[in-house]
């Protein structure tokens, strides 16, 4: 009878780690599945740019895992019993379950309304495709002089933004961000950002918390109306409460609590990646919901899963660590702020073009690492006889 992986969810983190896992383990002793709610692995670091109209490259999964022996099943997961090892699943018409031996949780996150009033019925978000495809269709019914703004003035916000002024000069367009703009970067990013916005003629309200979201814009704590025919909400992300409903170990946050080889410290057999685990980084600091932090979170969990599997010792250690914040602010301008391995800004930095381009090619290398986990391993290792002896292999 053959391992059965079971892998949820195929963005950077999922999708990586199950490529990367039918490299390593001999297709004869295991089963993995991939199970994703829709059809393509989808770029979530370019939802920005679908919003705005741009049309994107489809990665129809099962062409990225063809001959991989990976099995694609597109469903949605509504429930894991992981006591029982099974996952609930639905596609919309017929209820399903199945079983697994090692399960690989990557569900990800959506976005997070934080509780303000209003978010959910009047608020969008570009956290995934069908969210920034509603987007799209709003910001193309908009007539010129409408007002947009976006809440929020972290990554996503300051991409989203610009995008949208950029793609529509003729709009009104504002940003609201809690603190100063940029001010987590270095002086010299934060004055780019700040001419890159006075460019585009984008309206920065600074020091801004918005209290309640309504269908003609929003109110700030202050009592001060920021008007809006459209309000784009990217103050931030949540992980899905599916986990949060188990027995596993999650934190206040609802992440799985993971140790450093992304297994949960509470349940051997799962395996926790991306946004959906809480793992430390250098310095004991927990990794950002980040494709920075998903894909190296997948390749260790992968690698840790094949060595215990395969009766190994040694686990490699994956650069559960970051370079940079990369960026984009339009199509034509960006800004990559390098850090510390602890996420802190550095004095190094790149922008204009050059930075555009730069983040450019990290997308595409992003995307292209699903279908080409690397480094590919010389031979698939023949996994042990028996569930318990894999269990039992490694601490």
């Amino acid at each position: 009878m053959k391992h059965r992986i079971v892998v949820l969810g195929a963005g950077y983190a999922g999708a990586v780690a199950a490529g990367r896992l039918a490299r390593r383990l001999h297709p004869d002793d295991i089963e993995i599945t991939v199970v994703n709610a829709d059809t393509d692995f989808v770029e979530r670091v370019r939802m920005h740019q679908l919003a705005t109209g741009q049309d994107l490259k489809h990665h129809e999964l099962s062409k990225v895992y063809a001959g991989s022996g990976v099995r694609v099943r597109q469903a949605r997961v509504t429930a894991v019993d992981v006591d029982r090892r099974t996952v609930a699943l639905t596609d919309g018409r017929d209820t399903d379950e199945i079983a697994y031996d090692t399960l690989v949780y990557a569900l990800g996150s959506a976005a997070a309304d934080h509780g303000v009033p209003g978010v959910a019925e009047h608020a969008y978000d570009i956290s995934g495709r069908p969210s920034a495809l509603r987007l799209r269709d709003r910001l193309a019914q908009l007539p010129a002089g409408a007002t947009v703004l976006v809440v929020g003035g972290g990554l996503t916000g300051l991409e989203a933004v610009t995008e949208i002024a950029e793609a529509r000069p003729d709009l009104d367009v504002a940003l609201a961000t809690r603190g100063a703009l940029g001010d987590w970067l270095t002086a010299q990013a934060q004055r780019h950002l700040r001419g890159v916005c006075a460019r585009l003629g984008i309206t920065v309200h600074e020091h801004t918390d918005v209290a309640r979201v309504d269908a003609t814009g929003v109110v700030t704590g202050g009592g001060r109306v920021l008007p809006a025919q459209v309000t784009v909400w990217t103050a931030g992300f949540a992980v899905h409460p599916i986990a949060a409903a188990t027995t596993l170990t999650v934190a206040g946050t609802g992440q799985i609590v993971v140790d450093a080889t992304m297994r949960s410290v509470s349940h051997p057999d799962v395996y926790a990646v991306g946004d959906a685990a809480l793992a430390d980084g250098p310095g004991g600091k927990p990794l950002r919901m980040s494709c920075a932090s998903g894909i190296p979170m997948a390749w260790q969990a992968a690698d840790a899963i094949a060595i215990r599997l395969t009766g190994r010792t040694k686990i490699p250690k994956a650069p559960l660590r970051y370079y940079n914040q990369c960026i984009s602010l339009g199509r034509r301008d960006g800004l990559i702020q390098y850090v510390t391995a602890d996420d802190r800004a550095k004095p190094a930095l790149l922008k204009g073009a050059l930075a555009a381009r730069y983040k450019e090619i990290v997308c595409a290398g992003a995307a292209w690492s699903i279908a080409h986990p690397i480094p590919y391993p010389v031979r698939r290792h023949r996994i042990l006889a028996t569930r318990t002896e894999a269990l039992a292999a490694t601490p």
